[in-house]
C-alpha cells in the first residue's frame, strides 16, 4: 500500500559491518563517474502533518538532485540531445534565458562537461540565484525586470547571434525538455506509487514537467487527473492574461511551445500569499524546506485534496526546489533581523 511504513523492525547487515542498516539505507557500493549521473531518482514522501484531508498527498522532492531543483533533469536532457545531434561540440558554448533554476542546472552540468555557459536572467530574480550561477562559472547577463522572461529569452537569442559556435538551449520549445520527464520523472512516479496515482499536480514554468509526466500517466491510466498551477497575478492559461508576479519559476508570461495543454484537466491559480503560507507551513510541519513555487503547487494539491470526491485518492505534487534559493525574497521577509 502506498505510503505505508512497515520497515521499523526490518533491516539488513552490511557484509563488512556489525551495524544494522535500516531498510531504505542499504549500501549500494555505486560510484558515479560524474555529477550528471546523479540527476533524477528523487524521493517521494508522504505528507502526514500538513495534510488534514481525506486524500493522500505525496511530495516529489526535486531538491534532492545535485543542482537542488527539478531543472536538473531539463538541463541534462537538453545537453544530451544537443551532444547526440552534434549541435553541441566539445568546449562549446550554451546560452539560455532563465529565471534561475534552469540556468543553475545548465551552469552545473556545463562545468562538469567543460562547456562555457552564458545566461540572461531578469534582474528581479533572487540574489542567491545570481551567486550560484557565478559560483558555477557561468557568465550572467541581467535583463530589465518588467520585461520578464520574454526579455531574457530575447537577450539570449541576441547573445547566440553574437557568439560563434554557441547554441541556444531553448527550454520553452525544446522537446528534449518534455522527453526527459517522460523517461525519468514519470517513470519514477509510476514505479514509486505502483501505478496507484489518481492526481498529479505541477506548476507551469516551461511546461516540460507537467507535459512529460502527464503524457505518460495518461497513456497508462487515462483516468488520472492532471492539475496545472500558475500565478493568480498572471492567469495566462485560465484567462489569457499575462502580468508581473513574484512566484519565481512559474508563469513565464507566455504559453511555452512545449506545453501539452491536452493533458491538463484543470488549472488552479495560486496567490503569492497562499504560496508563501503553504511553503512555510511545509517547512514547520514536515521539515521540508521548499521554495515559493513549491508552496504554490502544494497549495493546489491541498485544495484538490479537500474535495469530497477525492477522499482516499493518491495525489502526487512536485516540490520544485529548496527554500535556500529564496532567503532574500518575500518568502522570508519577516524572518530577517
Amino acid at each position: 500500500m502506498i505510503g505505508t511504513i512497515d520497515a521499523g523492525e526490518r533491516c539488513q547487515r552490511h557484509p563488512r559491518s556489525s551495524h544494522s542498516i535500516p531498510e531504505g539505507h542499504e549500501v549500494t557500493g555505486k560510484i558515479y563517474n560524474d555529477i550528471t549521473e546523479v540527476v533524477g531518482r528523487t524521493p517521494l514522501v508522504k505528507l502526514g502533518r500538513i495534510n488534514e484531508t481525506g486524500a493522500n498527498i505525496f511530495a516529489k522532492l526535486e531538491f534532492f538532485g545535485p543542482g537542488s531543483s527539478v531543472k536538473d533533469r531539463l538541463g541534462l536532457g537538453i545537453i544530451r540531445a544537443a551532444e547526440q545531434s552534434g549541435e553541441l561540440q566539445p568546449g562549446g558554448t550554451i546560452v539560455e534565458g532563465t529565471s534561475g533554476n534552469t540556468g543553475i542546472a545548465l551552469a552545473m552540468l556545463g562545468a562538469s562537461r567543460g562547456y562555457r555557459v552564458i545566461l540572461a536572467m531578469p534582474e528581479t530574480m533572487s540574489i542567491e540565484r545570481r551567486q550560484l550561477l557565478k559560483a558555477f562559472g557561468a557568465e550572467l547577463v541581467l535583463t530589465p525586470g518588467p520585461e520578464g522572461m520574454r526579455g531574457a529569452v530575447a537577450r539570449a537569442k541576441q547573445i547566440v547571434d553574437e557568439t560563434p559556435g554557441a547554441i541556444l538551449a531553448r527550454q520553452f520549445e525544446n522537446e528534449a525538455n518534455v522527453q526527459i520527464h517522460r523517461e525519468t520523472t514519470a517513470e519514477e512516479i509510476w514505479a514509486d506509487t505502483d501505478g496507484e496515482i489518481d492526481i498529479f499536480v505541477a506548476g507551469v514554468g516551461t511546461g516540460g514537467t507537467i507535459s512529460g509526466v502527464g503524457q505518460v500517466l495518461k497513456e497508462r491510466k487515462p483516468e488520472v487527473k492532471i492539475v496545472a498551477v500558475e500565478p493568480k497575478d498572471s492567469p495566462l492559461l485560465t484567462e489569457g492574461k499575462a502580468g508581473p508576479h513574484k512566484i519565481q519559476g512559474l508563469g513565464a508570461n507566455f504559453v511555452p511551445d512545449v506545453l501539452d495543454r491536452d493533458v491538463i484537466d484543470e488549472v488552479l491559480d495560486a496567490t503569492l500569499e497562499d504560496s508563501i503560507r503553504v511553503s512555510r507551513a511545509l517547512t514547520s510541519t514536515e521539515g521540508i524546506f521548499s521554495g515559493i513555487s513549491s508552496g504554490a503547487n502544494l497549495w493546489a494539491a491541498l485544495e484538490i485534496a479537500k474535495r469530497p470526491e477525492n477522499a482516499g485518492k493518491n495525489i502526487v505534487v512536485i516540490i520544485c526546489d529548496t527554500g535556500e534559493r529564496y532567503l532574500s525574497t518575500v518568502l522570508f521577509d519577516d524572518l530577517r533581523d
